[in-house]
């Protein structure tokens, strides 16, 4: 069984059946929603970016340096974490994937800003999503996308999504039930929400919305799902 625990906002943690640890979006430390910080942090193989957001990618590099963990995100980040001290790094692009240790991993189209916080304005890059298959069981990520129809190109193709709901900067309840239509994954786990005002959402509306599309499981911070 793999094991993926919330830890706010759209931070989670993978452990996968082989005992690999997977770290999506680590922003622990100032995080309203986060119910632990880096100091907790035991095991990190590897570290998926989705983009360069401080919600995001607030904790990637300290994360990386505590842990000697390999981070893995578009060429352009990866560049920037090697140039603060990481010393393990894989830089991808879009619609690129690779096989490493715990399965295959792609970096899928997300509609969202390009900017990376605390690079000088130096560092422009694409922001994604990662689909990643463990073997066992396919996991997608969404990062802070809006609804597109690149979604459709996963259809059938996910067991698990993770989507963002909390709206203004990216998709809100109606148009990720409308993602969740064109995925068609097995169980959707929301994400990026409640964690300011300006994002707050009842998951208890999105799971309406979604109605018999797929299973919705509501995580709190803390709270782990076994596929």
């Amino acid at each position: 069984m793999n094991t993926l625990t919330f830890h706010g906002h759209s931070a989670f943690q993978l452990t996968t059946a082989a005992g690999k640890s997977l770290w999506f979006d680590p922003w622990l430390d100032g995080n309203p929603a986060a119910d632990i910080s880096t100091a907790d942090v035991k095991q990190a193989d590897f570290i998926l970016v989705s983009h360069g957001h401080g919600d995001h990618f607030g904790d990637v590099i300290k994360l990386a340096q505590k842990t000697n963990a390999t981070v893995l995100a578009t060429y352009e980040i990866v560049g920037f974490c090697e140039s603060k001290g990481v010393k393990h790094g894989h830089g991808m692009s879009i619609g690129g994937g690779y096989t490493f240790p715990f399965g295959y991993a792609k970096l899928t189209p997300a509609l969202h800003g390009p900017g990376v916080d605390g690079a000088d304005g130096l560092v422009s890059t694409t922001p994604n999503g990662w689909w990643v298959d463990l073997g066992d069981a396919r996991l997608y990520h969404a990062g802070d996308t809006a609804l597109t129809m690149d979604l459709q190109l996963l259809q059938g193709r996910v067991d698990v999504a993770l989507l963002p709901i909390g709206d203004n900067f990216t998709m809100g309840p109606e148009d990720a039930a409308r993602a969740v239509e064109m995925i068609k994954p097995r169980v959707v786990i929301p994400m990026h929400y409640n964690t300011f005002d300006v994002i707050k959402q009842d998951p208890a509306d999105f799971k309406r919305r979604v109605g018999s599309n797929a299973e919705v499981v509501i995580l709190k911070p803390g709270e782990s799902y076994e596929f």
